[in-house]
């Protein structure tokens, strides 16, 4: 019998022998923490309570400011203790992760928030990822899982039954006023009857399942929630950070590049998973095994063996995890060769997101990113250098999205998003923040008293904002070099490209950051120039000029159930461009159009449902009037379904920029702004876009046409681009719109075919006293536009073509170009930004101008950039 026991005895002392090293470690480290679990409990509780609305950077703040507290209270806590060390499952977190919870700290404390706080969660979700996460655990429940909004018709019944039964209900695209009818479930206001536990909803009494769950999104980035809201639930900061965002984009691009590689790591993540969670069981099971048992261990025959059992099946599990986590550290580091694409993507995305903050309008989807940037891959073709493939990626992906997100903006936010762009990727200038800091916004503080203003041609303002920048490393000793030489930048100061003339000694070799900050100080209204050399430098000429306004390219990227969206500036109007397109796209008689107000939501409802079944356009224009109908029209497009809705239907939208406007239907649209672009020569770009060769050939005087609709053409451009000297252009400003040049271009087509000679008169009175006169209201702003017209539109023209010049510069003239192509490479040819001279004014016009455009820039870039 002894020798039956030593016999048992002595594998059961192997077996269990590293199991007593875990077992005293883990012992020790339980009492190590129960010293220090008040100082844990204070952080995680106030994370919990407080800190679910912030990011990641105030949480860490917040945390910090805790620990020193506590410190100072002489409360037991480690130094670093937070939120996941106290609170986090190593297990749970692993589930998570799998169901599609990113891996990044904020993501896994918001999972731990969730799991842990009595108030439910409604979480900020602009890119679904706590959508994705919550519908893949709710699967997994065993009472149900339900997806509504609080739109949908039979929401409190759904409700109801939910409580009931104790499933879990996710509510989706929740506003910024929540449905008071849910305020009892909001505070779990349970009531104790005969029964049970039951809640009142919609004043009915509802039993209540300890099983029911309530989780609640919104896509809106930046809700503003009351008060008492925050009392209510746990509200959720789920927007994607840095770190979540480079691993998703890494995930893509190797499923693009190497699928096979990607395959195998997404099931090596799952089963890893699956393996270290049964062998966290079979420890568990020995332990609960050995602390169960009675008498003496060593005459239980049964659990000696199931000990045995449940041991080998642990240390063979504990193996292949091993060889698993080696698997995939080798699959990681071949995944690494692609970091640099997905750091790319990364951020972009984030330039692409932070333009919200300029404007509410400029809305867009993880998805939509997702998509575009798996396009950009396909479309790049393939080659066997890798460094070059890498390389090729980046610079494509990156042109995709400038071009994209490009023509949903206005023409005034364009450069600043380039500009962002360029800072951003940084790819040969490295940005020092001080610095980039004073060039946004100048200097800050009173400056100290110091050597007196030595120039006269300095104010005493921009001498003190010298004396600031010197104080900064790069330019220390600017100053004294004023002081010394002051002359030597009175030649940049008086130069008329100030932007491009070099820079006096030493202060040439500054980066070009750097030498804009000087250029804030001395030459203001050159800033806008210098930013756009900075992008051509760091980006390429083509990220400077934007892509133009290309309705059949908007159309190509939506689909029968992407709506259209219009975002209007004071002035446009697409309806008339809009209707004209649907014709060519033979759609005319399947066209409908409403304007949105009082009353007639009834109405564009009706004509949405017929337009899905017949596959017809309908255009909903004003929506910013109709801002009770925007829920309605969410509900409509969320209930629109691919497979059921006609292939041909197409939903356009038209409103101006209002917080109004449902998130949801701007992240999942094609945004697009209709106002003129800056710049004589983006004008004309624009214009010529949409004249083909059939437009050029289609008069009986062909030559003749084609010169007097550039020059029609030249005066629409030029008498839209002098609205940006102010007075100095206009007395008044005055919205002209594309009509009133298509209305001079039929026109000129019927004047030229009926009259044997160029009817000149008439056409300078239809054009300069009609069709753009009749806006014109001020005497002297109504003989300038008919003098401005006389000077492009007369014999001189037809007879002398190219040598007859716009300008004194000889820059502008009408080419002697027979089709479109010719003439759009004459547009391409010109300056970007035009000379006063092209409009007939002294260059000092441009001055005022150029400063105050260049500190509304400063000041958008700063509130973008500088919010965190």
């Amino acid at each position: 019998m002894c020798q039956v026991k030593v016999n048992r005895a002595q594998p059961l002392l192997e077996g269990l022998s590293d199991e007593q090293e875990r077992w005293t470690e883990q012992a020790e480290m339980s009492r190590n923490l129960y010293e220090l679990i008040p100082g844990h409990a204070i952080v995680s509780a106030g994370m919990i309570a407080y800190g679910g609305a912030f990011t990641s950077a105030y949480r860490g703040a917040l945390e910090t400011s805790w620990v020193s507290k506590l410190r100072e209270m002489k409360i037991p806590h480690t130094s670093g203790c937070n939120l996941r060390q106290f609170l986090g499952d190593p297990m749970k977190v692993r589930q998570w992760t799998v169901a599609g919870l990113p891996k990044d700290e904020l993501s896994v404390e918001n999972g731990i928030i969730i799991d842990r706080s009595r108030r439910w969660p409604l979480m900020i979700d602009p890119q679904s990822q706590a959508n994705r996460f919550i519908k893949n655990m709710g699967k997994a429940s065993d009472q149900g899982f339900e997806t509504c909004k609080l739109t949908d018709g039979n929401f409190l019944r759904e409700m109801e039954l939910s409580v009931q039964f104790g499933k879990w209900v996710l509510i989706e695209n929740v506003t910024e006023s929540l449905d008071p009818s849910l305020e009892p479930i909001f505070l779990q206001q349970k009531i104790k009857d005969s029964q049970g536990w039951c809640v009142r909803l919609n004043d009915k009494l509802v039993p209540w399942s300890p099983h029911f769950k309530l989780f609640m999104t919104t896509a809106n980035p930046n809700p503003r929630y009351p008060p008492e809201v925050f009392a209510k639930l746990t509200v959720l900061n789920f927007s994607i950070t840095p770190e979540g965002m480079e691993e998703q984009m890494l995930g893509l691009v190797v499923s693009l590049e190497a699928p096979e590689l990607e395959e195998k790591k997404n099931k090596l993540v799952v089963n890893n998973a699956k393996m270290k969670k049964e062998l966290k069981s079979l420890e568990d099971k020995i332990l609960q095994l050995l602390s169960q048992s009675q008498g003496n261990i060593l005459e239980d025959e049964v659990l000696i063996n199931t000990l045995a059992a449940s041991k080998r099946t642990a240390a063979e599990v504990n193996q292949k995890v091993r060889e698993a986590e080696t698997t995939e550290k080798e699959i990681d580091s071949a995944r690494e060769w692609f970091c640099p694409v997905a750091f790319r993507a990364s951020l972009l995305f984030f330039c692409v997101v932070d333009l919200a903050n300029i404007e509410p309008m400029y809305q867009y989807s993880l998805q939509w990113f997702q998509a575009l940037v798996a396009m950009g891959i396909q479309e790049v073709p393939a080659t066997n250098d890798k460094s070059k493939r890498l390389q090729d990626l980046s610079d494509h992906i990156t042109y995709l999205i400038y071009e994209n997100v490009s023509r949903s903006l206005f023409e005034r936010h364009k450069i600043l998003f380039s500009f962002s762009l360029g800072l951003k990727i940084q790819a040969k200038h490295p940005v020092d923040h001080q610095e980039l800091r004073f060039l946004l916004t100048g200097p800050t503080g009173e400056a100290a008293v110091g050597e007196a203003n030595p120039t006269t041609w300095l104010s005493d303002k921009q001498w003190e904002g010298i004396r600031a920048l010197s104080a900064l490393p790069a330019f220390a000793g600017l100053d004294s070099f004023f002081l010394k030489n002051s002359e030597a930048f009175k030649v940049v100061y008086d130069a008329g490209d100030a932007h491009e003339e070099p820079f006096p000694d030493r202060w040439n070799d500054l980066t070009p950051i750097q030498k804009m900050c000087i250029l804030r100080l001395i030459r203001s209204d050159k800033l806008i120039d210098a930013a756009v050399n900075y992008v051509a430098s760091e980006l390429g000429q083509r990220f400077v000029y934007p892509p133009t306004f290309d309705l059949a390219r908007s159309y190509k990227d939506s689909t029968n159930v992407t709506p259209l969206i219009f975002i209007l500036s004071q002035g446009s109007d697409p309806a008339a461009s809009l209707m004209s397109f649907a014709k060519g796209m033979n759609m005319g008689r399947r066209f409908e159009s409403i304007a949105l107000g009082q009353g007639q939501g009834a109405k564009a409802r009706k004509l949405i449902e017929e337009a899905c079944n017949r596959g017809g356009w309908v255009l909903l224009q004003n929506c910013h009037l109709a801002a009770s109908w925007m829920t309605e029209l969410e509900k409509l497009c969320d209930g629109l379904n691919q497979e059921e809705v006609h292939r041909d239907f197409r939903l356009w939208l038209s409103s101006m920029p209002s917080r109004d406007f449902p998130v949801s239907i701007l992240q999942n649209g094609v945004k697009m702004t209709n106002e003129p672009p800056t710049g004589l020569r983006a004008n004309l770009l624009r214009l010529y876009a949409s004249i083909d060769d059939r437009t050029l050939d289609s008069s009986k005087k062909p030559e003749e046409f084609r010169k007097l609709l550039f020059a029609f053409c030249f005066f629409h451009a030029i008498v839209q681009d002098r609205r940006k000297f102010g007075p100095i252009g206009w007395n008044i400003q005055y919205e002209f719109t594309t009509e009133d040049l298509v209305v001079c271009q039929r026109q000129l087509r019927i004047f030229l075919d009926s009259y044997d000679e160029v009817p000149y008169k008439v056409l300078i009175f239809l054009g300069a006293k009609i069709n753009y006169g009749g806006r014109v209201t001020d005497d002297h702003d109504k003989r300038l536009i008919e003098c401005i017209l006389q000077s492009y539109v007369n014999e001189h023209l037809i007879e002398e073509g190219s040598a007859y010049k716009f300008s004194s510069s000889g820059l502008y003239y009408c080419p002697d170009a027979t089709d479109q192509a010719g003439f759009v490479k004459y547009i391409q040819s010109l300056p970007m930004n035009p000379n006063p001279e092209a409009f007939g004014l002294h260059e000092n016009a441009n001055i005022n101008f150029a400063q105050i455009e260049g500190m509304v820039i400063a000041d958008l870039f700063v509130f973008e950039l500088w919010r965190k």
